[in-house]
């Protein structure tokens, strides 16, 4: 099986201003080494890495994953590997033109090896870019090649995946079906940004009105922030028993960026905020509670245990205590009060009454006791149930 001939593409995104950082884990890695032993790959790929291991993966995307060879997961990667490739052109010695593309491009596939495997042969790729994020899947024959001829398929798709993103149109006689065999096909997913989401990504808007919000962030209000990843019962039901201790509607907000995790995909933006079709919702790019400030002054915010216990602890603020003590003195001065719920963890209810956290934070605090609210419910348990049944298993 022949391996498809990058030389042209290669070309092609050196004339488009294009600039790729690429990440495979394992199983795609043949796509990175045949793009950067082409000539002229010098002045398009930017970086690619490698993280075989789960626990790479992890330390990559910021935690452990429910599924590692997903379409969700190489999106994650697109979006890391799309920010590595902004913070490599912002730092480079040459000027970064104003036309050039930033591109993230991610590869996760299960693919033949020396033991069966549970479940099938497949192959997601990912691309990311400020415009849109793309994605393509295919699911192999079982055992009908060889582990090199599926990792020829991977690279074939990854070539694939980048043309169709940043060359418009793409080169048919690159497209990866070409590659596969009678009854395989490609499963692809193209969201296209709106203006405003792109300027959220791009940090050079505050927040923008989503489901029944509109206008601006309400000041004073009363805010939930989350991820949301689902929206599930134990977040309504701290929803309205929020309302009825405030005694305001409840404006929810979804912050597109993270500290430790890579910022969402406009995929991810686009199902989460479905969720709250019938309800007021923000999307902002507010990844500390510092800044969620700033969006939405004197805010009284609906908080968790975990997060609760965040604000204060140094570990969030570089290890420096300092820092610690100067946020937790600026949120309790510029804050409307937090509202804030316990939770379960391992059959154990944490009391939010009872979580070791500054004074200044427990003076403008509101603790929700257990027999006002308990639900065992989380979203971590639910996404795992989801994959449950859907028969997909977890591996790389």
């Amino acid at each position: 099986m022949q391996l498809p001939d990058p030389a042209r593409l290669i070309a092609d995104l050196s004339a488009a201003d294009a600039r790729l950082v690429l990440v495979a884990t394992g199983g795609g890695a043949l796509a990175i080494s045949h793009l950067v032993t082409t000539p002229g790959s010098s002045g398009v790929v930017l970086g690619a890495e490698i993280p075989y291991a789960r626990a790479a993966v992890d330390r990559l995307l910021g935690g452990p994953q429910e599924a590692y060879c997903s379409s969700r997961t190489a999106r994650r990667l697109a979006v890391a590997a799309w920010q590595r490739a902004l913070d490599l052109e912002r730092s480079g010695t040459d000027s970064v033109g104003a036309r050039r593309q930033v591109v993230g491009v991610a590869v996760t596939a299960a693919l033949r090896t020396t033991r069966p495997k549970r479940g099938g042969h497949r192959i997601c790729v990912a691309v990311q870019t400020l415009d849109a994020t793309e994605t393509a899947e295919i699911e192999l024959e079982k055992d009908a090649r060889s582990r090199a001829e599926e990792d020829v398929v991977a690279a074939a798709a990854v070539f694939d995946a980048v043309g169709r993103s940043v060359l418009r149109p793409p080169h048919p006689d690159t497209a990866v079906e070409a590659w596969l065999r009678p009854g395989e096909r490609v499963a692809r997913d193209r969201m296209v940004a709106p203006p405003e989401w792109r300027d959220l990504l791009a940090g050079t808007r505050r927040a923008i009105p989503a489901g029944l919000a509109t206008g601006s962030p309400p000041a004073g209000g009363l805010v939930f922030p989350g991820s949301f990843d689902p929206l599930h019962e134990g977040h309504r039901r701290m929803a309205r028993i929020a309302e009825e201790i405030a005694e305001r509607p409840l404006d929810w907000e979804l912050s597109v960026r993270n500290v430790d995790k890579p910022a969402l995909d406009y995929q991810e933006i686009r199902d989460r905020s479905a969720q709250f079709a019938d309800q007021r919702l923000w999307l902002t790019p507010t990844a500390t509670f510092l800044e969620k400030l700033d969006v939405f002054p004197r805010g009284t915010f609906v908080v968790g245990a975990d997060t609760f216990v965040r604000l204060g602890d140094p570990r969030y603020y570089g290890g420096s205590s300092v820092r610690a003590d100067e946020a937790v003195k600026t949120i309790a001065e510029r804050a409307g009060g937090l509202i804030v719920f316990g939770r379960v963890r391992d059959g154990v209810f944490s009391d939010a009454a009872q979580l070791d956290a500054p004074q200044p934070l427990r003076d403008i605090s509101y603790f929700v006791s257990q027999r006002e609210f308990r639900l065992d419910v989380s979203s971590t348990d639910l996404r795992r149930r989801r994959l449950d049944e859907r028969g997909q298993p977890c591996d790389t």
